[in-house]
């Protein structure tokens, strides 16, 4: 499996914004209401970000020796999936985002309520911690170079050290 790529995340990111900005200016031209997430949205957003961190802690333990109990390898897979998945919805919602407060900040002095403005400044927040977090698990879920296996060796070899490996998933 291939880790986050970068350049993706920066054209998701771009994408959606560009799309969220047509989507809002849209919508204020015909009177309705800016599409952004409500503060259910952020509080799903902290549940998903929650998760996916106790979960890559539990891989990180099980990297630094506390190895009690044998790592299911379907649940490090899983723990890195999802931490890839996070970081890719984080940008969504980042730039989606960020397009509606470019869009809703000139008309920052038009209007009474600013919900909308502070709801995607929110909402940017929660996708930048999304991001965070799963560039941070895919970390965790990384094995040291000469460790591809957890036990000392690769997996082809296992126990030999003489081999430079490029650092497998755990």
């Amino acid at each position: 499996m291939g880790s986050i790529r970068y350049r993706w995340l920066a054209l998701i990111t771009v994408a959606s914004g560009v799309i969220g900005w047509l989507v809002n200016n849209w919508a204020t031209r015909n009177s309705l209401p800016a599409p952004v997430l409500s503060v259910f949205g952020l509080l799903t957003v902290l549940l998903i970000s929650g998760a996916t961190l106790f979960l890559g802690l539990r891989v990180r333990r099980w990297q630094q020796g506390n190895r009690d109990r044998q790592l299911d390898p379907i649940a490090a897979a899983r723990t890195l999936v999802l931490a890839q998945a996070t970081a890719y919805a984080g940008s969504l919602l980042l730039g989606w985002h960020a397009g509606i407060f470019l869009e809703q900040l000139p008309l920052w002095s038009l209007r009474p309520g600013h919900a909308a403005t502070w709801g995607s400044l929110a909402m940017i927040a929660g996708g930048v911690l999304m991001i965070g977090v799963g560039l941070l698990v895919e970390r965790f879920c990384r094995l040291p170079p000469d460790d591809s296996n957890g036990s000392g060796g690769t997996a082809a070899r296992p126990n030999s050290r003489d081999e430079p490996g490029d650092g497998e998933y755990a």
